[in-house]
């Protein structure tokens, strides 16, 4: 036993005798976590509050690929929740971001054609290369990751009816677990505009509902 605690104690004194990690890293990751959390759930202020604080610890380094970075993983938010912008913050940031982060910046924009999707995460790469089938978003295990590609793939605008409604359903349900209002209401909002024109009154009723209940939250701030 004293032989065993020795050895926990020699295995903690290293740790902390190790390098320690700048405060900026975990200031910035923190902040941008909890600024897509924000927007997420729909509270606008907090997200813009999170993401200047975040930007601020990513510009004193200098560094215009952490800042690229932090932009497409707003952009990224963006998509989920199917607000398309092309994510214009990054541009001014492109040329000094890796091939990694304008490869997607390029498929979050939906410049597919001639994307080498070696240079995307493996899952986004899956997508690309199967942009008409739902099937592809049940291997993305990632709520978000899966939200974002579900967005990129309705973006492309070549899913045919049945193949939207997939993809709606799977992003509704994702969403909805995550109690992530902003996308919710936006993919709700699409299966309501395939209600009313597939005529389905009961259906289009019941997500009006729905979205009137979401919307009824007091402290939502789209």
């Amino acid at each position: 036993k004293l032989a065993a605690t020795l050895a926990f104690a020699l295995l903690l004194a290293g740790c902390a005798n190790g390098p320690v990690a700048p405060a900026w890293e975990g200031n910035a990751k923190s902040a941008l976590d909890n600024s897509v959390q924000n927007y997420l759930t729909g509270n606008t202020k907090a997200e813009e509050q999170d993401y200047a604080r975040a930007y601020k610890e990513l510009a004193a380094t200098g560094r215009a690929d952490l800042l690229a970075r932090a932009e497409l993983t707003r952009c990224a938010a963006r998509v989920a929740s199917l607000a398309f912008d092309d994510c214009p913050a990054f541009k001014p940031l492109a040329a000094d971001a890796g091939a990694e982060h304008r490869a997607y910046a390029d498929y979050l924009a939906g410049r597919w054609q001639g994307l080498n999707g070696a240079f995307l995460p493996k899952h986004h790469a899956v997508v690309l290369a199967n942009p008409v089938n739902p099937a592809v978003l049940m291997q993305i295990q990632e709520p978000l990751a899966l939200l974002v590609a579900a967005g990129a793939m309705l973006q492309q605008g070549r899913l045919q009816p049945q193949a939207l409604a997939e993809v709606a359903t799977l992003a509704v349900q994702t969403a909805s677990d995550q109690a992530w209002r902003r996308p919710l209401l936006a993919w709700l909002g699409l299966q309501l505009k395939q209600a009313e024109t597939a005529g389905d009154a009961p259906k289009a009723a019941n997500l009006r509902r729905r979205i009137a209940l979401i919307l009824s939250s007091p402290d939502l701030k789209p």
